[in-house]
């Protein structure tokens, strides 16, 4: 008996096909942690499909914490734990937390010029990383904050 065509064995959506396909490039390091992914036009010619299933790709990514998006700039790639796990839970960079507790006329460390940065043990790097991080949760807190307004809305309007 010879195999069932491949359609045949997997009656998933092919949005479901898409996001498996970019989730194994991101697991397998071929689109590396802050890199941006393809845009959705590009995933369009890649996978041969419309624009709404790109996009619920990207959805699904998102929503497993591989990929974030910064409206207007694109959907980049999230960093990954050591253990090749991904990271779901955020926490506040160190230094961030650190400064939150000074009182309001303190100095704080990521204030000043770059040296001063780098002269308090901090790289230039691991700070922009801290703020893409930051960007990363207020981006996603905005997302959430969209919906319940829309919720709000859709709330007050007058059934008929």
């Amino acid at each position: 008996m010879s195999p069932a065509p491949e359609s045949k064995q997997d009656r998933r959506p092919p949005y479901q096909h898409a996001a498996d396909e970019i989730r194994r490039d991101i697991l397998q390091g071929r689109i590396k942690p802050g890199e941006q992914m393809p845009s959705i036009r590009e995933l369009q010619d890649r996978f041969g499909v419309a624009n709404m299933t790109a996009r619920s790709a990207l959805n699904v990514l998102r929503d497993e914490g591989l990929i974030y998006t910064i409206h207007g700039r694109g959907s980049f790639v999230a960093d990954h734990s050591a253990g090749g796990e991904l990271s779901a839970n955020y926490n506040a960079p160190a230094w961030y937390l650190a400064n939150k507790s000074e009182s309001p006329g303190q100095a704080s460390q990521g204030e000043g010029e770059p040296d001063d940065v780098e002269a308090a043990g901090t790289t230039l790097a691991e700070v922009l990383t801290a703020l893409r991080d930051e960007i990363r949760v207020l981006s996603a807190d905005h997302q959430e904050l969209r919906r319940e307004v829309e919720e709000l809305k859709a709330a007050q309007q007058p059934k008929p």
